[in-house]
């Protein structure tokens, strides 16, 4: 990033990115998927990647199918793309039930949004999910957008995205997460060409393009090997997951850096407040849910950290059991 600074790349770049970090990507993506109409850009962060794919796609009373728990900005984005959220639950397992899903669809279905590794829940689809879920999009019609953000973060299967059953997915990912670069808002598109055309021109007037001296820095960054960090991270879950499931009902966990729990007593906003009020930080579940019976934990912290932060937790789990 110093680099591109001092070397005067500080103005636009091209709206669909970078010439270089572009064709790195999009042989990346070729290798992958082997589609013959797959095309690749450079985003304004994965958010911005999101905003333009429902712009593009979802009209006015359109329907997006959202999976319960999701991450927060889905319901919003629907919104300002004057679409309407139609929620599909998971609980208690946070597994895909394409019987749900099916059930869910109507005239007005135009997108299903998919994300795994799910954030808040860091629950990782396994390959019959999957492909279930891109074989029935495919079948009705139905645009599949796949949010891969946590892509790298998968421990106990491999990932696995809708793109390899559904050549018309449109996959949204980036370098926040996997690389550290959070806030410097690097993030790339890929699908059918006629989508990402669309896309493109929308970023034009919108975002313009992403931050030019971090496209060079992503650039640098897309060869660096991230496995220490994930292995870190599964270290980090496995350390989390001991401290609490003798007092916390933990289900998915298979990813990310989140656990989401419930609480066990009150609701997960009562919870969260005396959590607080401890100088713990958790967020309520219904942050990212209709239901109000989880906190999402997250264990992107230093050891100590996690350890007394846990400490508290099983404490107030404990209050909640005595009485």
């Amino acid at each position: 990033l110093y680099h591109a600074v001092a070397d005067g790349k500080n103005g636009y770049s091209q709206t669909q990115g970078i010439a270089p970090l572009r064709e790195k990507l999009q042989a990346w993506v070729d290798q992958r998927y082997g589609h013959d109409d797959r095309e690749l850009f450079i985003s304004s962060g994965t958010s911005g990647g999101l905003l333009l794919a429902l712009s593009t796609l979802v009209n006015p009373g359109d329907e997006v199918l959202i999976f319960d728990p999701y991450f927060v900005m889905y319901k919003h984005l629907t919104a300002l793309a004057g679409g309407r959220s139609v929620l599909v639950d998971t609980y208690p397992d946070f597994r895909m039930d394409l019987d749900r899903v099916r059930a869910a669809i109507t005239d007005r279905t135009k997108v299903i949004l998919h994300n795994s590794p799910c954030n808040p829940t860091g629950r990782v689809a396994d390959e019959s999910e999957v492909r279930g879920l891109a074989e029935l999009a495919a079948e009705r019609d139905i645009a599949l957008v796949s949010d891969e953000i946590y892509r790298v973060y998968c421990y106990d299967r491999p990932f696995v995205s809708p793109a390899q059953f559904n050549p018309e997915t449109i996959v949204i990912d980036g370098f926040s997460k996997s690389h550290s670069m959070t806030g410097w808002r690097l993030g790339f598109v890929h699908g059918p060409s006629a989508v990402i055309q669309q896309m493109i021109k929308l970023q034009q007037f919108s975002f313009v393009c992403a931050p030019h001296p971090v496209q060079w820095a992503g650039l640098v960054a897309w060869d660096w090997d991230v496995s220490d960090r994930v292995a870190e991270y599964r270290r980090k879950r496995d350390l989390m997951v001991a401290e609490l499931s003798s007092h916390f009902e933990i289900a998915g966990a298979e990813g990310a850096f989140y656990l989401f729990v419930r609480a066990p007593w009150g609701t997960g906003s009562e919870f969260v407040a005396e959590a607080i009020r401890q100088n713990v930080l958790i967020i309520p579940g219904n942050v990212f849910s209709e239901r109000d019976t989880h906190v999402r934990i997250s264990y992107a912290a230093p050891d100590d950290t996690l350890r007394r932060g846990a400490e508290v937790l099983r404490r107030l789990a404990d209050r909640g059991r005595n009485g």
